[in-house]
């Protein structure tokens, strides 16, 4: 009778541990992801922006030389990252291609025009940014015009604000939340031992070495907690990166080692301080009141 009783007990605190394993496994897990967020913010939305197109047209007149000078002088210039020379054969080839129509067959010629298109690096698509390089462009007398989505710029750069506002104020409320989560599971832990701890206060064991096993035992389990959050989160970066390589994820693996760091020794942290304060609070209370 008494074998089986203790069978039980083990297995309950057996259940006990995984249900906080997996409790803080989940909330590191969360957390981890939201810093990935946090960290790789700025980088996907300079991805977004460095979409943003320039695209420079060419008098008819201008000259081959003229074009490639330009084209140096543009590749050589701080603020851009990239630049292509569309021809207006190539640009009528990419129309006809969309449309599935050859409009040339209706005009009789070939309207377009030859142009450059320039994609700038994302620190300098602003409006500022845009209409300086555009006024640049347009003193050059072979270009006859410059044109950009000025309205999606503004949009993007505001966006941008309240989004990284908004992740700032919700990274410290999951922050919380998650210390409130872990709490609460340790705490209900060290609840079905309250007796076990008053017992031992009661026959002259200190508070430090009634709380030391506590302590330990659930670090050990944050440490668990946290290897396999790390793991959810390897799998979940490698898959975007894999996915999405034009996020370049992996290419600041410093910043990724620190973030894994960090949620790693979260989870000791927050176990040590919560264990330290449920034991502290039973070693605090009188016998009686362990019962309510």
């Amino acid at each position: 009778m008494s074998s089986a009783f203790e069978k039980h007990q083990k297995r309950r605190l057996v259940s006990s541990y995984i249900s906080v394993v997996i409790s803080i496994a989940l909330v590191l897990f969360l957390l981890g992801l939201l810093g990935m967020l946090v960290l790789n913010a700025k980088k996907v939305s300079d991805h977004f922006k460095e979409q943003v197109v320039v695209t420079i047209y060419l008098k008819d007149t201008a000259k081959n030389v003229e074009r490639k000078q330009l084209e140096k002088s543009l590749a050589m210039a701080d603020y851009v990252k990239s630049t292509k020379y569309v021809s207006k054969a190539d640009a009528a080839a990419f129309m006809k291609a969309e449309t599935g129509e050859d409009f040339m067959d209706f005009v009789g010629y070939n309207p377009l025009q030859n142009s450059i298109d320039v994609h700038l690096k994302a620190d300098f698509v602003t409006s500022e940014h845009l209409e300086k390089i555009s006024a640049e462009a347009l003193n050059k007398t072979f270009v006859d015009e410059v044109t950009y989505d000025n309205d999606l710029v503004n949009l993007m750069n505001d966006n941008v604000k309240k989004i990284s506002v908004w992740v700032l104020v919700i990274s410290c409320l999951f922050t919380l939340i998650a210390f409130l989560l872990i709490n609460s599971s340790l705490r209900l832990a060290v609840y079905s031992k309250r007796f076990t701890i008053k017992t031992m206060q009661m026959v002259g064991a200190t508070k430090q070495f009634i709380r030391r096993p506590f302590v330990w035992k659930s670090v050990r389990l944050g440490i668990i907690g946290a290897v396999l959050a790390l793991i959810g989160m390897a799998i979940v970066l490698y898959y975007i990166n894999k996915s999405f390589p034009e996020l370049e994820l992996l290419t600041n693996p410093i910043l990724m080692v620190v973030l894994f760091a960090v949620i790693f020794a979260l989870g000791i942290i927050i176990t040590w301080i919560s264990t330290f304060f449920a034991t502290q609070r039973f070693l605090n209370l009188k016998t009686d009141e362990l019962y309510y």
